[in-house]
């Protein structure tokens, strides 16, 4: 039976792997990921990588799924604090700057969209059921926001929805190529006119 100190040794190294891994596919993508460049990285054998992540395709599923969740941190948890409504939304974008900052030079979770939108398996699976959730998230806001007052009744919270991920992607997308305080300023401008076009 293995002791707390053991089974917490454990699941630290499976963190620290998952760290690596995280910072691997940021750059290269889920399926640039390898076990034997992971396991090099944090000075592992294969096989010791293979004890904590049974296969490269659970590893690329543990990998999605801490994307997801410190997306989820980053973007919506401090949002959560915000009144509901319209500074709630505008909080959720403002926190989606800051993390297309912080991953302007590669996104899991963008990354991944491409590599498997045309796939199918469990990875495709995971990032289709991990778009849609965010993508109710955001229609969960922009309800709010109509029965606060703040945008129109006749306002179509998937439409929007899919406005602002579109906004968003042009951000991550010109922030990549152009400098990110310039497709800043452009998003910023184009969700004050969105604002605009919604509200009551």
């Amino acid at each position: 039976m293995s002791t707390p100190i053991t089974t917490g040794k454990r699941a630290a190294t499976r963190e620290t792997i998952l760290d690596h891994a995280y910072a691997l596919a940021c750059n290269g993508g889920l399926e640039g990921l390898s076990i034997g460049s992971l396991a090099a990285d944090v000075g592992m054998s294969k096989s010791g990588v293979f004890a904590h992540f049974g296969s490269r395709e659970e590893l690329q599923l543990a990998v999605l799924d801490a994307g997801g969740q410190r997306f989820m941190a980053t973007v919506l948890a401090p949002a959560l604090k915000r009144p509901r409504g319209l500074p709630r939304l505008r909080a959720i974008v403002a926190n989606w700057f800051t993390w297309g900052r912080q991953f302007q030079s590669g996104c899991v979770l963008l990354s991944s969209a491409s590599e498997y939108d045309g796939r199918t398996g469990p990875l495709h699976d995971s990032v289709v059921a991990q778009m849609a959730g965010w993508r109710r998230e955001l229609c969960k806001a922009i309800g709010q926001a109509v029965d606060e007052g703040h945008l129109r009744a006749d306002t179509d919270a998937e439409l929007l929805a899919f406005e602002i991920y579109a906004l968003m992607l042009g951000l991550h997308h010109d922030g990549g190529l152009f400098g990110f305080d310039q497709a800043k300023r452009h998003a910023e401008r184009a969700f004050e006119r969105l604002w605009r076009s919604w509200q009551a």
